[in-house]
């Protein structure tokens, strides 16, 4: 597991546009987010734009043990994802870029946004009680305001 911690970016569906906008979708496995990948890659393919797909593992800071059950099942699930975007690029012809980091979850979406330059943010909505008090990722990207947030139920 020497690369499990190593952030990847991998390419598929045709090769990407110069123009066009450019869409980043954040993944984690969860409905609402899966949602919102399948409607920015209806975005990027009517706009003729490209697709940024981000997949971010939060960092494990218990046990040793704890630790590498939850980066298998995070490893697991990556894979299933990669493979479903992987095929959707393919299927629907829309270039994708997609993005495998570590770290916290808006933090990691609005570093990417703004490095990628990109013209709309899309993620699901969070189905978690306590993110009505604290703020969701949506709710904190839609604070940054340097794009637009897309947020799919």
């Amino acid at each position: 597991m020497n690369g499990a911690f190593e952030s990847t970016v991998e390419r598929f569906g045709p090769p990407r546009h110069h123009t066009g906008r450019a869409i980043l979708a954040g993944v984690d496995g969860s409905d609402t987010a899966m949602r919102a990948a399948a409607f920015a890659f209806g975005m990027a393919r009517r706009e003729g734009g490209r697709l940024i797909v981000a997949f971010v593992c939060r960092p494990t800071l218990g046990p040793a043990v704890a630790a590498t059950v939850e980066l298998d099942t995070a490893t697991r699930l990556y894979e299933e994802i990669r493979e479903q975007i992987r095929t959707t690029a393919d299927e629907l012809e829309v270039p994708v870029s997609f993005l495998r980091t570590f770290g916290d979850p808006y933090t990691a979406l609005r570093d990417t946004a703004d490095r990628s330059l990109v013209d709309t943010v899309v993620v699901g909505a969070s189905q978690q009680a306590g993110h009505r008090f604290a703020g969701s990722v949506a709710t904190k990207l839609i604070r940054t305001g340097h794009w637009p947030v897309l947020v799919v139920p």
